[in-house]
């Protein structure tokens, strides 16, 4: 008699069962427990807002200077969405920042570092005006810390983790990918201008905090002083006025007043741009032609 062999199905880490913030989950991690570093060692760290913000600010970089030294470009859906991932050591799967004492940014690390062996799941149902979280536990054949004898409520871990401020800073940018991605074929294919400001907005608060303060956005936008003066001088300040241009930007929500004549001066000097170039086409024709009867005269 002879049997099928098949190759087993591969197990999700994923438990299936969701979890509220009230809902008690087993898990521990500790320095000395045996698996210590083991997932560090194996890293896949998708990057938000608020994880760049702090992250440069703790090397004292400006936010273009940490993201080319340290993360490495993805693109989150199929249109091209631009997306951060935290960089590995060279030809390993490690994360540049783990040390054998542990993580060396510990108290700035990222947020899906701090909500280990927990998962986040936001999703939006139809018709619905927002998301709803839900979480979810990670379990992984190399993590010993669910064999830990403590248990505790998803919220009492998300405090122990120092998780309110990341959850806060990028609950809108959450909000943002999550429309977007929902909102399928009917929004169309993004174009490059606003992919880059997507990025721009996104991962890189000081290059869009001289967005800000640039004259073509002051002279399309009119912005209180004081908060001007919060943008220039705030990180996060910055980043929150960042989620509501690209609001703005992408699902045309207007909470920031534009100038009324800007959008007429910006028309003619486009305008003038357009009867610029036709003039110097035109120029251009007239050149030629002349070049080419001279040399039949010769």
């Amino acid at each position: 008699m002879t049997q099928d062999i098949q190759d087993p199905k591969p197990v999700s880490p994923v438990q299936p069962i969701q979890l509220g913030p009230d809902d008690s989950f087993q898990f521990r991690c500790r320095k000395g427990i045996a698996c210590f570093n083991k997932c560090c060692q194996n890293i896949d760290i998708m990057l938000t807002p608020y994880d760049v913000l702090r992250l440069k600010r703790r090397f004292d970089l400006s936010a273009r200077e940490w993201i080319d030294r340290a993360t490495v470009d993805f693109h989150m859906d199929g249109h091209g969405m631009p997306g951060l991932k935290l960089a590995t050591k060279p030809g390993t799967r490690e994360c540049i920042y783990l040390t054998p004492e542990g993580c060396s940014v510990y108290e700035d690390r990222p947020s899906a570092c701090r909500y280990y062996a927990l998962g986040l799941l936001s999703m939006r149902k139809q018709d619905s005006p927002g998301e709803e979280d839900s979480y979810f536990v990670v379990k992984e054949e190399h993590c010993l810390g669910h064999q830990e004898p403590q248990v505790q409520t998803v919220r009492e871990y998300r405090k122990v983790q120092g998780l309110q401020p990341y959850d806060e800073a990028n609950r809108e940018w959450r909000r943002i990918v999550l429309k977007k991605r929902s909102g399928g074929p009917a929004v169309g294919k993004p174009s490059q201008k606003s992919l880059e400001l997507f990025f721009l907005a996104s991962y890189d608060v000081d290059g869009f905090r001289a967005f800000v303060a640039s004259p073509g956005f002051q002279e399309l936008f009119e912005l209180d002083p004081a908060l001007l003066h919060e943008i220039a001088t705030d990180d996060e300040a910055c980043l929150a006025f960042a989620m509501r241009f690209l609001r703005q930007t992408l699902f045309g929500e207007l909470t920031i007043p534009v100038r009324q004549d800007a959008a007429a001066r910006r028309l003619a000097r486009y305008q003038e741009k357009v009867e610029a170039i036709e003039r110097a086409a035109a120029e251009k024709r007239v050149a030629e032609q002349d070049r080419m009867y001279d040399s039949l005269d010769d």
